[in-house]
């Protein structure tokens, strides 16, 4: 009788191990992406400030996987975490957000991370 209680209780374990290995962490039903890709869709990639280097906004590729992205900002309770919502495609077109003097410049004495016209982008999935 105990023989087949632990027989039962082992075979539960190692089912419930295989089930685990079949199950991906993360969104199974794929809204994660659809959010994202409709969010893409109605605003812009950059913010408000172009690169002092190149006088736009700078796309900084990040890998595909990535979901999220942290800014900086000197005051308190202001370091937070943001979704990266735009992606590329191979189609992208020409190098360049918007008409020169569309965006600001970093000011004197930057306050967020935002300011530097730096701005995450994940890259192509092939």
């Amino acid at each position: 009788m105990i023989r087949r209680i632990i027989l039962a209780a082992g075979l539960a374990v190692v089912a419930l191990a295989g089930a685990q290995q079949d199950a991906t962490a993360g969104d199974p039903y794929g809204m994660t992406q659809v959010w994202a890709h409709n969010f893409a869709m109605d605003r812009p990639w950059h913010g408000g400030y172009y690169n002092q280097n190149y006088g736009q906004p700078l796309a900084v590729v990040v890998p595909p996987t990535a979901h999220m992205r942290q800014t900086y900002s000197w005051g308190v309770g202001q370091n937070l975490m943001y979704p990266i919502h735009h992606q590329y495609g191979r189609s992208a077109n020409s190098p360049g957000a918007a008409p020169a003097g569309s965006f600001r410049p970093t000011p004197p004495w930057p306050s967020h991370t935002d300011q530097f016209g730096y701005y995450y982008i994940r890259g192509p999935w092939r």
